[in-house]
């Protein structure tokens, strides 16, 4: 009951404080439920290439700073740079489902939060594409500028930071589609960045982002085949290059944990509910019996650093799987209210506008008949009326000049009367002609007669 009457209370603030827009009545391409299903497990896979080229862009300029004193950290950072590319190929291109699906479920919230970003929304691509090209940059003139070593690190930096800001534009335009009630105070990106949430949500995601790359190259370079002893220098083993990753997972994990409670404060409380809590915590849970082995491991004997790898790596994943979960079920409970809404203004509309097709107003306005001009008068009144708008004597307008009309129907008035009745598209640089059913078989007889009089 008490659910109840706060969701009436919400549903009212909203209808005083709220712009609600009509839908668009557009039947979804696939089932809600498979739509959800497709955006959650799709973002998924992107968010976890998009956390291996933040990370992995962060740990190469970590490493390749370090190597300036210690060539074994410098061999680290063009390992791991040379994944950064690959990674932000498979980033970008399995980021095309999710933008999908959330463009198929939330036309109207994900546009509107664009629109009210807008400038920097559309510098997405151009930072984007000179990110990439500082990536690539980077990666093939290792050797190159290898006495030119800061200003190599300059180049990987200017990368750092672009991969640190584009993913603050995706989140605060995803954040802010969540809060109608704050569309009419918002007046650009920076109005949406400094919403309470959004900086919690973004330091999350970054060391969330470290603490998967902290996996990754601990799988990366403990691979059967890969040539350890041969690419790095004998003052670092395999185990050293592993406790370093292992201690990168732990350490962001650690931190996200002490986050986490943070974001969760932040967020306005009308998207939360225990459905909500019990996703979070028991991904929480997971994710404690994840941390707890990795620290068994960094501080047990050299031979047993690998133990367990799989299963922490199967109790992150599941991790992630269940706060991405969540952040679709809190997307869903905090929008519905609005859609609520929005269902019945669409409603409402939709029903006028069918009382409107199905019981057209007549003009009350009668024709200026000009008796001067004989037996033409009363359609040239009833072109007026009707046709002038979008019609000219010899200049194209809407549609053709009455000329034209006239060359085409000069001794055939009767299929003049019948376009005029049941007006089809003939030219793709024309408009449909709406059909003018409000004009009876004389008035179009009239109609017809006045336009092929016009020499």
């Amino acid at each position: 009951m008490k659910a109840f009457i706060m969701n009436m209370l919400l549903i009212h603030f909203l209808q005083m404080n709220t712009p609600v827009p009509r839908d668009i009545p557009i039947p979804l391409p696939l089932p809600e439920w498979l739509l959800v299903v497709l955006l959650v497990f799709s973002f998924l896979l992107h968010i976890v290439f998009v956390n291996l080229m933040v990370g992995g862009s962060m740990v190469t300029l970590w490493a390749e700073i370090k190597g300036l004193k210690n060539k074994a950290y410098d061999t680290l950072a063009y390992e791991v740079a040379r994944t950064i590319t690959v990674n932000k190929s498979l980033a970008v291109v399995l980021g095309v489902a999710p933008l999908l699906s959330i463009n198929a479920l939330y036309t109207i919230y994900f546009y509107s939060a664009n629109a009210l970003t807008g400038l920097m929304w559309i510098l997405i691509i151009p930072l984007v594409a000179v990110a990439f090209l500082l990536t690539y940059l980077h990666k093939y003139t290792w050797h190159s500028m290898a006495h030119l070593k800061r200003l190599h690190i300059a180049i990987i930096g200017a990368s750092v930071l672009l991969f640190l800001f584009i993913p603050l534009i995706f989140l605060v335009n995803i954040n802010l589609m969540l809060f109608p009630e704050k569309w009419s105070s918002i007046h650009g990106f920076i109005s949406a960045l400094f919403l309470p949430n959004v900086f919690p949500r973004y330091l999350h995601f970054i060391f969330a982002s470290l603490a998967v790359t902290g996996l990754f190259l601990f799988w990366y370079v403990g691979r059967k085949n890969y040539p350890f002893e041969t690419i790095f220098p004998a003052d670092i083993s395999r185990y050293d290059v592993k406790k370093i990753a292992y201690s990168l997972t732990l350490g962001a994990s650690v931190i996200q944990f002490l986050i986490g409670p943070i974001v969760l404060i932040s967020l306005p409380s009308k998207g939360f509910g225990w459905g909500l809590l019990s996703i979070i915590l028991t991904g929480a849970s997971l994710a404690l019996i994840a941390m707890w082995w990795i620290w068994k491991a960094l501080i047990g004997p050299k031979e047993a650093i690998n133990r367990r790898f799989g299963a922490i790596v199967i109790l992150m994943s599941i991790t992630v799987l269940f706060m991405g979960s969540g952040r679709h079920t809190y997307r869903a409970n905090a929008l519905d209210p609005h859609r609520q809404l929005m269902a019945e203004k669409t409603a409402a509309f939709e029903k006028l506008s069918e009382e409107a097709r199905m019981h057209p107003q007549q003009s009350n306005t009668a024709e200026v008949v000009d008796s001067s001009l004989g037996t033409v008068a009363k359609g040239a009144a009833l072109f007026k009326t009707n046709c002038s708008i979008c019609h000219q004597k010899d200049t194209k307008l809407v549609g053709p000049p009455i000329t034209e009309m006239v060359s085409i129907y000069k001794n055939n008035i009767s299929g003049l009367e019948q376009w005029i009745k049941a007006p089809g598209k003939k030219r793709p640089d024309y408009p449909q002609m709406p059909t003018l059913s409000q004009l009876s078989d004389a008035d179009r007889a009239e109609l017809a007669k006045y336009i092929l009089s016009i020499q």
